[in-house]
């Protein structure tokens, strides 16, 4: 914000959007634009506005920030050409984005993007900067929506509200300052749950953290669980496109449990039928219930906008990331926190026992798991050379375990004769690798993380 992230260049990329939204003959269902509860949201989504009217094309805008999935929402109930979105989701309060999301209501894809990016530079639309929004409110080519209500009817078609309020499910809510604050606890609320909010004011520097649902930024949250006798604690991130669940223990259920959990009760008690699918990184407990159940697991590379492709064209259960994204069958296809976490309140109320017990149950029958990952420093320069030589130039045995077979879908993924795993994967960001490792027990998981770290290392 204030370097590369300025109202100069957001109005060049908002320009480069129109243009492509006019080249493929889109622009006549008009454009969404919403944006997220950090600093100068507003203003960054009055200026893209000004740039698309100017264009135009007409613009619909929310009356104050909202989830991104309430937007991509939006987009499918409306039936707009897409939505323009001004939000950094999890990251630092420093940052900001831009995220286009187009007619599906999913991730833009590869083509979208590519499209969009060659576009940039292109001149502006004359007069996009003196564009009077009250005067384009009253011509009609500024309309202002509120999503809200009809995206609460949606959920109550996917959640099962009735048995959350019949169980009494005590429920700790932390938007974490980010806009699932008048979402998630609203919600519940509304269908019967006593609910409690911790950091539930809009606050743009996110109490001097980051708005990431991770264990170490949900620690407030599992101590005001356990001091309030409470079932859960549900978090979403920044935008509330990502979850974080706390179990009655204070324990933190991470995003690979989640989506394992959420399978088995989609099936079990929904009696759901379809695809699983997860990215290259989520874990293979996935693939053992999946294996359990008769069903097919299928494996993209990291990013939702690959689940997105395959929820589009076929029938999913659910499709899940280990970095907290999830949505199920009949959702749009986008991430959407505030969903997961209902999801997992359903859960409890249902099966009237913490979450942490279910999980021991389900490893108990299919076996142990545990994962991790790990950051290693490497420079960006010799990324490409390093994936190449895991995967033609590899050894044996890593750890002890025979290699089994390499997958490249996404980075270098070895599969031991174990079960377990690991992945190296390059930051697209910064100069590190990402390392995520999986196996049957901790000491496990520490004995690959070293191994991994060595052979890096040698290559």
């Amino acid at each position: 914000m204030c370097d590369t992230f300025t109202f100069e260049n957001a109005r060049i990329v908002v320009q480069a959007i129109a243009a492509y939204l006019l080249a493929s003959s889109k622009a006549g269902r008009g454009v969404i634009v919403g944006h997220d509860a950090r600093f100068l949201g507003e203003r960054f989504a009055e200026e893209a506005a000004r740039v698309l009217i100017a264009n135009g094309i007409k613009v619909y805008m929310l009356p104050h920030d909202a989830p991104t999935p309430v937007i991509a929402y939006a987009v499918a109930l409306l039936q707009t050409a897409g939505a323009v979105v001004f939000t950094a989701s999890h990251n630092p309060p420093e940052y900001n984005g831009i995220k286009y999301i187009p007619e599906y209501a999913g991730p833009a894809d590869t083509d979208i993007t590519k499209a969009i990016e060659g576009r940039i530079g292109l001149p502006a639309a004359e007069g996009a900067e003196s564009v009077d929004l009250e005067a384009a409110r009253r011509d009609g080519s500024l309309e202002i929506i509120d999503p809200r209500e009809a995206y609460f009817q949606h959920l109550r078609r996917l959640v099962n509200f009735e048995a959350i309020a019949e169980s009494g499910l005590k429920v700790v809510c932390d938007p974490m300052h980010g806009s699932g604050r008048h979402y998630l606890a609203e919600v519940l609320n509304a269908n019967g749950c006593r609910v409690e909010v911790i950091r539930g004011n809009r606050d743009p520097l996110f109490g001097g953290g980051m708005p990431e649902p991770t264990a170490a930024q949900l620690m407030p949250l599992a101590e005001r669980v356990r001091e309030s006798g409470s079932h859960l604690g549900l978090a979403t991130d920044g935008d509330a496109d990502r979850f974080g669940i706390i179990d009655d223990t204070g324990r933190f259920i991470t995003p690979n449990q989640l989506v394992a959990l959420l399978l088995v009760h989609l099936v079990e008690h929904r009696g759901y039928r379809g695809d699983v699918v997860r990215t290259v990184a989520t874990t293979h407990l996935i693939d053992r219930l999946a294996a359990k159940y008769g069903l097919q697991v299928l494996e993209t590379p990291v990013g939702f906008k690959y689940i997105c492709e395959h929820m589009r064209q076929r029938p999913v259960i659910i499709g899940g990331e280990e970095s907290g994204g999830l949505s199920i069958g009949g959702h749009i296809p986008e991430k959407d926190g505030i969903l997961a976490n209902l999801l997992a309140a359903e859960m409890r109320a249902v099966w009237g026992e913490n979450l942490s017990s279910i999980l021991d149950s389900i490893m108990a029958e299919v076996g142990p798991v545990f994962s991790s990952r790990i950051d290693l420093s490497y420079p960006a320069e010799q990324k490409t050379i390093l994936l190449k030589k895991l995967v033609s130039t590899h050894p044996e045995t890593v750890a002890g375990r025979k290699l089994e077979r390499i997958i490249d879908i996404d980075g270098a993924k070895y599969i031991l004769e174990d079960g377990s795993w690991f992945l190296v994967r390059p930051s697209g960001t910064e100069p590190l690798l990402r390392v995520y490792v999986e196996a049957q027990s901790e000491e496990a998981v520490q004995e690959l993380q070293e191994a991994v770290a060595a052979l890096v290392n040698c290559c």
